[in-house]
């Protein structure tokens, strides 16, 4: 839930035209963490997360924010390039490519698993199709040793 909740931040920053820095994305988290995350909210229960590790992720994807759009890029084609992307679409993948170049504590396989499961919440189309296709594109330059280990023969070529 931590996961979906920092999609849903970095979704309000961008929406909300809010400059990702340091003061800005430290009031985003506040408010999530006093108005929504645990809170009942118009009659739904929202789930208690991982405080730090949503923290964690906002920040930390919002800060490196330039290098992840260009990582992102990088793994999209012509036609598709990152602005035109949906905006939560593109908060799922920089939440993601963040915790790929940043959270070794997380086998990638996970949060490739994670991240597509979000696409799917959102999405009924092609999108968590490309939510994989650029999280195992960019998995494998970023985290290469890590996905040769348990794959299949175990083999670092696949």
């Amino acid at each position: 839930m931590a996961r979906l909740a920092a999609v849903q931040a970095l979704y309000q920053i961008e929406i909300n035209g809010i400059q990702p820095t340091g003061a800005n994305v430290d009031a985003v988290v506040r408010e999530f963490v006093k108005h929504r995350l645990g809170q009942e909210i118009d009659g739904d229960q929202y789930a208690e997360v991982d405080r730090d590790l949503f923290a964690d992720i906002l920040k930390g994807a919002a800060s490196r924010l330039r290098d992840i759009d260009g990582m992102i890029s990088s793994a999209l084609t012509e036609d598709w390039p990152l602005e035109r992307l949906e905006a939560i679409l593109r908060a799922i993948l920089r939440a993601s490519v963040y915790e790929l170049l940043v959270r070794h504590d997380v086998p990638p396989r996970v949060t490739l698993s994670e991240y597509i499961d979000i696409a799917h919440a959102f999405f009924t189309g092609k999108e968590p199709a490309l939510v994989n296709g650029v999280l195992d594109r960019l998995a494998r330059v970023l985290r290469p040793d890590d996905l040769g280990r348990g794959r299949g023969g175990g083999s670092k070529s696949d």
